[in-house]
C-alpha cells in the first residue's frame, strides 16, 4: 500500500477529510457530520500518517483489547507513538501486513470514532450503527 491508497481510503467514508493540523508533513483524516442549517460539529481524527515512504506507518484508533492481540500477532503493529497506547495503534506499512488487513483496521477505526458521535450525527453521515455498539449522546 502506497501514500495515495492510504489517502484513497482514509477518504472513501462520509464526512472524512484530510487535515494538516501538525504541519504540511502529516496528514490527518479526520470525520465531521454537518447538521442542517450548516452548523458543524467538531470533527474527530480516525488516522494519522506522516506519509513518509522511508517509514511508512499510520497510527489508528482501536478496541484495546483487539489492539493488544494485533500487537502479540503482528510485529508491525504497535502502540501508537505520542497517543493513547491503550486506544491506538501504529500501523507500519511496509507489505509485511496484507492491504485488505490495513484497509479492515482502517475501516474499524473510522467506525469506532463514528459510534462516539451523538446519533443525529451518525444519521447524517448515513452510518449503519453496529451491532451492539451505542452513541455517546442524543441530540
Amino acid at each position: 500500500m502506497d501514500q495515495a491508497e492510504l489517502r484513497e481510503i482514509c477518504l472513501s467514508f462520509p464526512g472524512s477529510y484530510e487535515d494538516f493540523p501538525f504541519g504540511p508533513e502529516t496528514s490527518v483524516f479526520k470525520v465531521r457530520a454537518h447538521v442542517s442549517g450548516g452548523a458543524r460539529h467538531e470533527a474527530k481524527m480516525f488516522a494519522a500518517s506522516a506519509m513518509d515512504p522511508d517509514d511508512w506507518s499510520v497510527s489508528l484508533k482501536c478496541e484495546p483489547a483487539l489492539a493488544q492481540q494485533l500487537r502479540a500477532a503482528h510485529p508491525e503493529i504497535t502502540g501508537a507513538w505520542h497517543m493513547n497506547k491503550n486506544h491506538w495503534n501504529g500501523v507500519r506499512l511496509d507489505g509485511a501486513l496484507p492491504d485488505s488487513m490495513v484497509r479492515d483496521m482502517v475501516e474499524d477505526s473510522y467506525d469506532l470514532v463514528v459510534a462516539s458521535l451523538s446519533r443525529k450525527q451518525q444519521e447524517q453521515l448515513g452510518w449503519a450503527r453496529l451491532t451492539g455498539s451505542q452513541g455517546s449522546s442524543v441530540d
